[in-house]
Parts: structure tokens; C-alpha cells; sequence
């Protein structure tokens, strides 16, 4: 298949499959979840660090447990803890269905066993996702941020730019790796299996320029919205917060600003529903379809007919019975 009826293709089964926008919306509504909520905090801490008095830790949680009853501070707390482990956790089960999902519906098979696939597939996806973990913008910028709180100041600029370092290695080993996820899951290879399968598929097909770039220009409009809306639900998420707090009680403001701030990530993560399913569906169907194509480390002898043994038969005739 060529780019073109790739892309066309995998925007057709994104928009024709609902089951498929169901594990989009479910991954990206708790990734955005959590991008959100560290935003927030890396906010108010380059708020705090700008004044010259960066707060600790777990200064947040000191000023709730100050101004809210210790019933709601406990409620809080287990609510928040609960919910970062389904952030952590969920998103790569939902990962390992729509690859499988997706293939099915490029091998135009019925979309079944959503759940088995990510599952399944859960273990092996999560372990080559946090093997890149630090490739993410969030992981680089709260590293950042506890070497700002918590390192001298000798050591600060070395470290981040170690950190910068790292992230822009494992970022380039990342892309080599893109189809490590899909090797586990359609062919049930191994970790380091499916990751040294991607690295090969990859640089094997290196001149089709074109086709790679055509999937980094998707990629990249998809990470330039996501950092746009990150950015901006932030803002207006804290915005309502300080425009209640000058007419409502604390309690009240932090309720009614979750609630809006949980309604504005359902209606962001709609819509990156579609661009997650689509983006992942494209990687996929190249997957499916370079592995198609014959090793370019793979040489193939022909092989030369055996001759057929003919039956030796005496001058003098056969042997008598």
C-alpha cells in the first residue's frame, strides 16, 4: 500500500469504528488526566521558584490538609491515589487493544475481545513504554523540577542538562522502537524481541523518505495539539478557581473547579480520541504492511533439483527369482 491509502484507509477505520474510539477515548482521557494535573503543580511550583521561595514536595498537600476537613483531606487523598494508578496503568491496557483492534479491522475481520487483547498484551507494552519513559515531556519536566527544588546550585545546570540529554536520546531510540507495540501484540514477540524487530523493520525501510515523513508530520501535529490544549486547560481550569474563590468558600471553589476542570478534559479527550486511535491505526497498518515485505538481511538460495535416482539395471538382465 502506498502512504496515501494507508492514511486513507486508517482514517476510514477510525471514523467507521466506534469500539475503537471507545479504548481512544478511554486512553486519552486519563492521559490528559494526568498531564493536566502535573502541569498544574509544575505551574505553581515556577510560580513559587520566580519568587525566589520554591515550595516543597508535597506543598500542595500541607495547604489542602490545612483548609479542608480532615474527612475531605482523606477523601482526597485515597481519591487521588486511586486515580494515578488507573493514569499509570489503564492507558497501556487500552494500547494493546486498539493495535489489536485496528489489525482486525485492516484484515477486515470482526471486531472482537477488545478486553483479551489488552490484558493480554498489558505486561509487554507497559515494560517497552517505561523503558522510554523518560522521553516524555512531562517526565523531563518533572525531573527538572525536583533538581531545581532539591540539588545545589553547583550541580543544577549539569543535571539538567543531562536530563535534556536523556530525553532527546531515548526520544530518537523511541522512534526506532515504534513498532515494538505492534510486534508484541500481533506477533506475541518478546520485549527486547519486538524492539530489536522495530529497529530492523525501521532501518531497513529508511528510503521510503516520504513515507516517514508523512507518519512524523501526523505525529507532530498530534504532540503540537495536545501541548497547546495542555497548556491552556491549566490555565483556565486555575482561572475559575481564583474567580470563585473571591465570592465561594474554599471547599466549595476546589469542588466546583474539579468539576469543570473533569468536564473540560472529557470534551479534550473526545476529540484526541480520534487523533489517538488514528495516529496509532497508521502505525498498524505500515507495520503490517512492511512486514509484508522480504528481510533485506535475508538471501535466498535457490535450490537445485535432486536428480531421481533411476533404478540400475544389469547387462545381462534381471536376476532371475
Amino acid at each position: 500500500m502506498t502512504p496515501r491509502e494507508i492514511i486513507a484507509e486508517a482514517w476510514a477505520i477510525t471514523t467507521r469504528e466506534k469500539s475503537l474510539r471507545r479504548w481512544g477515548f478511554t486512553a486519552s482521557l486519563f492521559e490528559t488526566l494526568l498531564d493536566v494535573k502535573l502541569l498544574i503543580y509544575q505551574t505553581y511550583f515556577l510560580f513559587s521558584y520566580l519568587q525566589g521561595d520554591p515550595i516543597g514536595f508535597f506543598k500542595v498537600e500541607e495547604i489542602l490538609h490545612e483548609i479542608l476537613p480532615l474527612w475531605g483531606f482523606i477523601t482526597f487523598i485515597i481519591a487521588l491515589l486511586i486515580l494515578f494508578t488507573i493514569e499509570i496503568f489503564l492507558p497501556k491496557m487500552c494500547l494493546g487493544a486498539i493495535i489489536g483492534l485496528a489489525a482486525k479491522a485492516h484484515k477486515k475481520e470482526e471486531l472482537k475481545g477488545g478486553l483479551v487483547l489488552a490484558l493480554y498484551n498489558f505486561f509487554p507494552i507497559f515494560a517497552i513504554r517505561e523503558l522510554f519513559v523518560l522521553g516524555g515531556t512531562t517526565a523531563m519536566i518533572t525531573v527538572i523540577s525536583l533538581i531545581l527544588r532539591y540539588m545545589g546550585t553547583g550541580f543544577r545546570g549539569l543535571l539538567i542538562t543531562l536530563t535534556i540529554s536523556f530525553w532527546a536520546l531515548s526520544n530518537i531510540l523511541r522512534f526506532f522502537a515504534n513498532f515494538a507495540e505492534e510486534e508484541t501484540v500481533i506477533k506475541k514477540t518478546g520485549v527486547f524481541g519486538s524492539i530489536g524487530r522495530s529497529f530492523k523493520l525501521i532501518v531497513s525501510h529508511l528510503r521510503h523518505v516520504v513515507f516517514l515523513l508523512i507518519l512524523l508530520f501526523i505525529i507532530s501535529l498530534r504532540v503540537l495539539l495536545n501541548a497547546l490544549v495542555l497548556l491552556v486547560l491549566p490555565g483556565i481550569i486555575v482561572g475559575i478557581g481564583l474567580l470563585l474563590a473571591t465570592f465561594l468558600s474554599v471547599t466549595l471553589t476546589i469542588v466546583i473547579s474539579t468539576i469543570v476542570g473533569i468536564t473540560l478534559v472529557f470534551i479534550a479527550s473526545y476529540f484526541f480520541a480520534y487523533l489517538h486511535v488514528f495516529q496509532q491505526t497508521v502505525w498498524t497498518i505500515t507495520y503490517m504492511e512492511l512486514s509484508k515485505l522480504k528481510d533485506l538481511d535475508i538471501i535466498e538460495l535457490e535450490e537445485t533439483p535432486k536428480e531421481e535416482s533411476v533404478p540400475q539395471v544389469d547387462a545381462a538382465g534381471p536376476l532371475p527369482a
